[in-house]
C-alpha cells in the first residue's frame, strides 16, 4: 500500500461532533485552569476585557482560516497556504514553527499534571508526573484516529461539563446566595477591591500573552480540514460555534469566579475552580475539580502530539522533513512523526527537574510568540488568497472573511502589539529571544538543503 493511499485512511476516521471537541478540547486547558489565576492576579477584573479584546482578534483570524480551508480543504492547512500564498520558505517556517509551538505547549500541560498530583502527593517530584503524563499520552496517540478522536471527545466534554456546572452553580451563588446562608454575592466583587481597573489599563496589557495564550489551539480546526468527512459543512460550522463557545467559557466562568471571590485572593490557593466548589460544601470538591483539570492538561496535551505528528507527517510528505516522518503504521497514524515529538517533549520533562518554579511562563510565552507567528500567517496568506481570486470566484466564495481587508489589518496590528508587551515584561522576554532564534536556525537549514539541492 503506498503512502497517499494510507493518507486517505487516516483522513475518513474523524466525525463532525469530533472536530467540534477537539478543538474546543484544544483551547480549554491550562490557559483557563491555571494561567487565568495568573492572568487575574495583572489585570484583576478587567481581565474580562483583555478576553473579549483576544477573543475578537481570534475571530477574525478564525474566519481568515475558514475562507481558505472551505475552498482549499487540505491536510497541512495553513503551512500548506503560506507555502501556495506566501512562499515556499512561510510554509517551510510555518509548518515547523507550529511544530515547535505544540512541543512547548505540551511542555506547559505536563508541567500542569505536575502541579496537579501535587494535591495527592505534595512529597512527590514535579518532574516525574511529567514523565509518566508524556508516556500515557504518547500510547494514546499510537490508537487509530477514530479511537484517538473518540477518546478526546469524552475528555473535552469532561472539562466543558464541569465548567458549565461551575457556571451555573456560581449564578446560584451570586443571584440566590447558594452556599453563602441565602445571601446574594452580587457583582459587588467586580469593583470592590481597587475597582474593575485596580492596576490599570497596564495591568490589561500585561495579561494578553497569557489571555493569547489560552486561545492557542482554536486554529487546529485547520490541521484536520483534510481529515474531515464534509469539509464544507464542519469546518464553517465548527469555526462559528467554536468561537463563541470558548468566549462565553472564557468570560462567562471568569466573571463567575471573580464575582464569588475578591480578585486579589484568587490564584494564592490553587485553582479557582476548586474554590468555588469547596463553597457550595460538595464533599471532596476539591479532588473533583482537580481530576477535571488533570483530563484537561492531559487532553489538551493528547491534542498537542496529535498536531504535531500530523504537522512532521506533512512536512515530511513536502520534502521538508525527514522521509522516515511520512511512514504510517497499521493503525494509520504517523508513528515515527509521533515519536519524534514525544523525544522532543522530554526537554520539557528536564526544566520541571532543573528550573520548577519559571517553567510555565517561560513555555506559555514561547508558546504565545508561535501561536501569535502561525496567526500573522493566517492573516497574511489570506489577503494573498483573495488577490489571485477574479471577481467571479470571489462571488463564489462561500465563507467570506468580514470587514477584509480592515479585519485582517486591525488583527494583525494587535497581534504585534502583544509581542511588543511580551518585549516590554521582564518574564516573557525570553520568548522573544528563543523565538527568534528558532527561526534563525530553520531558515539556516532550509538554505543550506536548496544549495544542497543544486
Amino acid at each position: 500500500m503506498g503512502n497517499k493511499h494510507e493518507n486517505s485512511q487516516l483522513n475518513r476516521g474523524l466525525e463532525e461532533r469530533h472536530i467540534s471537541l477537539m478543538s474546543l478540547g484544544a483551547a480549554i486547558g491550562v490557559g483557563l485552569f491555571l494561567g487565568s489565576a495568573s492572568a487575574i492576579k495583572l489585570a484583576g477584573p478587567a481581565i474580562l476585557l483583555a478576553y473579549a479584546l483576544g477573543g475578537m482578534a481570534i475571530f477574525f483570524i478564525m474566519r481568515a482560516l475558514g475562507e481558505m480551508a472551505i475552498k482549499n480543504p487540505v491536510a497541512g492547512s495553513f503551512s500548506r497556504y503560506a507555502r501556495d500564498f506566501i512562499s515556499p520558505l512561510a510554509g517551510y517556517l510555518t509548518g515547523w514553527n507550529y511544530w515547535f509551538l505544540w512541543v512547548v505547549t505540551c511542555m506547559a500541560e505536563i508541567t500542569a499534571v505536575g502541579i496537579y498530583m501535587e494535591f495527592w502527593f505534595p512529597e512527590t517530584e514535579r518532574w516525574m508526573w511529567a514523565l509518566a503524563a508524556l508516556v500515557i499520552m504518547t500510547s494514546v496517540n499510537f490508537l487509530a484516529v477514530k479511537a484517538y478522536g473518540e477518546l478526546e471527545f469524552w475528555f473535552a466534554l469532561i472539562k466543558i461539563v464541569t465548567i458549565v456546572a461551575m457556571i451555573v452553580i456560581g449564578a446560584g451563588m451570586i443571584f440566590f446566595g447558594l452556599g453563602n446562608g441565602g445571601a446574594a454575592t452580587g457583582f459587588g466583587n467586580l469593583v470592590n477591591n481597587g475597582g474593575f481597573f485596580p492596576n490599570g489599563i497596564s495591568g490589561v496589557l500585561m495579561s494578553l500573552q497569557m489571555v493569547m495564550f489560552a486561545y492557542l489551539g482554536i486554529e487546529m480546526i485547520g490541521v484536520t480540514a483534510g481529515e474531515v468527512k464534509n469539509p464544507k459543512k464542519s469546518i464553517s460550522r465548527a469555526i462559528d460555534t467554536v468561537f463563541w463557545r470558548i468566549l462565553i467559557f472564557y468570560v462567562l466562568s471568569l466573571t463567575v469566579i471573580m464575582s464569588i471571590y475578591p480578585w486579589n485572593e484568587i490564584g494564592s490557593q490553587g485553582s479557582p475552580f476548586v474554590l468555588t466548589f469547596e463553597k457550595i460544601g460538595i464533599p471532596g470538591a476539591a479532588g473533583i475539580i482537580n481530576f477535571v483539570v488533570l483530563t484537561a492538561a492531559l487532553s489538551s496535551c493528547n491534542s498537542g502530539i496529535f498536531s504535531t505528528g500530523r504537522m512532521l507527517y506533512n512536512l515530511a510528505e513536502q520534502g521538508e522533513a525527514p522521509i522516515s516522518y511520512g511512514k504510517i503504521t497499521k493503525n494509520g497514524v504517523p508513528g515515527n512523526a509521533v515519536l519524534a515529538s514525544a523525544g522532543a517533549l522530554l526537554i520539557g520533562v528536564c526544566l520541571n527537574y532543573i528550573v520548577p518554579a519559571k517553567v510555565f511562563t517561560w513555555v506559555t510565552s514561547i508558546a504565545t510568540f508561535g501561536a501569535i507567528w502561525t496567526w500573522a500567517t493566517i492573516l497574511i496568506s489570506q489577503m494573498k488568497f483573495r488577490k489571485r481570486l477574479t471577481s467571479e470566484e470571489l462571488d463564489k466564495l462561500e465563507y467570506k472573511m468580514p470587514l477584509f481587508p480592515y479585519s485582517n489589518i486591525l488583527a494583525l496590528l494587535f497581534l504585534i502589539f502583544v509581542v511588543a508587551v511580551m518585549a516590554y515584561v521582564p518574564d516573557t522576554r525570553i520568548a522573544l529571544i528563543v523565538g527568534p532564534l528558532w527561526f534563525i536556525i530553520l531558515t539556516a537549514v532550509y538554505y543550506s538543503k536548496a544549495l544542497h539541492k543544486r
